[in-house]
């Protein structure tokens, strides 16, 4: 399945896909994670089309779930979803990224961020410094985040890719961001206070309810799937945190 829905996807969807899974074998200590038997592979339909959604989800020492969703309409249309939950012992941000775009066409939105979970939305120091020294990244159709995003951080890039070069550009920082984020974490320490730990869960809790104001999303899923399974995968696969 895996193979056969992301090599009918977009090009620069497929190439964020791989790189995405490359760098997590390469830095970190992959254990299966256990998706609801009904949620790995979803189909439906939106508007007459087919709607296919694939959820690949993994577990490791320092992250309680690695998601990674493909989903495609059949008339063209291409996403890919991708959220890092640390484990709640473990003060590291959430990275996030997301592609929406048309299949032969242009990647309509792509979005990349590392997002702080601390009470004052600041990112720990030593992946602040590293994201300052990175070379400066311009493109020519920049986006507005919208009114509920006050999750991310201020190195969150936002973008609808013009080209293939601006494309290029925009996986090499989604690089960039993952590729420090998982040598840290493989070497971070898990906290041993208790107050640390609930300012934690604190913090990705309120990561995830704003994420679930999501419109769009929650949207696209209603018309294919209705109210209470859309609200129960976006509370369950999308979007879950510890209580």
């Amino acid at each position: 399945m895996e193979v056969s829905l992301r090599s009918r996807q977009h090009t620069l969807i497929r190439k964020l896909a791989d790189c995405i899974e490359a760098l997590w074998h390469e830095y970190l200590e992959l254990s299966p994670y256990s998706v609801p038997e009904d949620l790995g592979y979803i189909e439906g339909n939106l508007e007459g089309e087919r709607l296919t959604i694939e959820n690949h989800c993994y577990q490791t020492p320092q992250f309680r779930k690695l998601h990674l969703e493909l989903a495609q309409v059949s008339n063209g249309l291409d996403i890919l979803h991708c959220v890092m939950f640390p484990k709640p012992e473990y003060a590291l941000p959430i990275f996030g990224t997301d592609l929406v775009g048309k299949r032969g066409g242009t990647i309509s939105a792509a979005i990349v961020d590392l997002s702080p979970v601390n009470a004052e939305r600041i990112l720990p120091v030593h992946y602040h410094q590293t994201l300052s020294r990175l070379s400066e990244v311009e493109f020519s159709q920049p986006r507005a985040l919208p009114a509920w995003a006050d999750i991310f951080s201020e190195f969150c890039l936002f973008v609808h890719p013009a080209n293939e070069p601006e494309e290029d550009m925009f996986l090499n920082r989604v690089r960039e961001f993952l590729t420090l984020h998982c040598q840290i974490a493989s070497t971070e320490s898990p906290l041993t206070s208790n107050l640390d730990i609930t300012q934690v869960l604190a913090g990705q809790r309120y990561y995830c309810l704003k994420q679930q104001q999501n419109d769009k999303t929650r949207r696209v899923l209603e018309k294919s799937f209705g109210a209470a399974w859309t609200d129960r995968y976006m509370n369950t696969m999308l979007f879950d945190y510890v209580a």
